[in-house]
């Protein structure tokens, strides 16, 4: 994991993630960030999922698996986009706005996993620790460490993520899928 974000930071993006929410449901920009508000590591390029949930039922989540810009822009984008754009959720409503919980994931680079059996590969994720993305051709899913509280048996997190990708749940015992792994920072408001 890269360095660890301090509590500064970390209360910095769940404040810019709620400002951009709350101006995008309003129909407005996100707020400027002030630069000298960002620290050296908010930044540097991050990956980040950003998963919204009310009453502990999911509402949206969506994320970026490739850091390829500043972590707090890349928050920022990702916030509103789980507010707006996640395709399983009508748009979040100013009515929500003050019961919708935030939770941040900052994302290490994936890993490519190597195994030789599909069989084996339950043993190889750890669960609560790992996140996985699978991938078939053009078909590609994920799911955050997260997940596993869910899922905790590998090879129903397997199944499911199968079933996400938009496959046979039992593909991953059937042949050798691409498999990356990683792990999070995750944070999250206090309500």
């Amino acid at each position: 994991m890269p360095i660890q974000l301090t509590e500064d930071e970390k209360t910095f993006l769940l404040k810019l993630a709620r400002e951009a929410i709350t101006a995008a449901v309003a129909g407005q920009l996100p707020p400027t960030v002030d630069s000298a508000q960002i620290t050296p590591t908010l930044a540097e390029n991050g990956a980040s999922f950003v998963t919204l949930t009310i009453d502990g039922h999911l509402r949206g989540c969506i994320g970026s698996l490739e850091a390829f810009q500043p972590l707090a822009k890349d928050v920022q984008t990702r916030a509103v986009q789980a507010a707006l754009e996640d395709n399983r959720f009508y748009p979040l409503t100013e009515a929500e706005l003050s019961t919708v919980k935030i939770e941040i994931s900052r994302l290490t680079p994936s890993v490519p996993l190597s195994y030789a059996d599909p069989l084996e590969l339950p043993r190889l994720i750890r669960p609560g620790i790992d996140g996985v993305v699978l991938s078939d051709g053009w078909r590609r899913a994920t799911y955050l460490p997260q997940v596993w509280e869910q899922l905790p048996n590998p090879a129903d997190f397997l199944s499911s993520l199968c079933q996400k990708m938009g496959a046979s749940r039992s593909l991953w015992r059937e042949r050798l899928l691409d498999v990356e792994i990683y792990q999070v920072e995750e944070f999250s408001e206090t309500n």
